[in-house]
């Protein structure tokens, strides 16, 4: 049996589309259109913002946007704690996507310290 392929790009992407899906699914009020929009923009940018760091030129551009995937992901996170409170009948919902926002945040945090490690060893 083989290992598992962790693939990142992959994860990503899910990640941004279950956040259009959930939005779309959330009821159509003022609240929520203003709180699923800022939600759309940051859980879709977690995704883009990896995409450009795995095509990054320069090791520095790499770590910038990463940086941003993290920034991001930590972003989702608190517009999904904020639809949690602005519909109690959808928190376990919120609850599964926070998770997954708080996961990839720890994701590029280790590649944040490991990109700083090695760039320490090499000063």
């Amino acid at each position: 049996m083989g290992a598992k392929v962790f693939d990142i790009e992959e994860r990503t992407a899910q990640f941004g589309a279950s956040i259009v899906q959930f939005c779309k699914s959330l009821e159509k009020n003022d609240i929520n259109r203003e709180l699923a929009r800022q939600l759309v923009k940051a859980g879709t940018s977690v995704g883009a913002n990896y995409n450009e760091a795995d095509g990054a030129i320069t090791k520095r551009d790499f770590r910038h946007k990463i940086a941003i995937s993290r920034k991001e992901s930590k972003e989702s996170a608190y517009w999904l704690r904020m639809l949690s409170k602005a519909n109690p009948d959808r928190v376990s919902d919120c609850d599964l996507l926070r998770q997954e926002a708080r996961e990839l945040t720890l994701i590029f945090s280790a590649i944040l310290n490991k990109q700083k490690s090695v760039r320490e060893d090499t000063d």
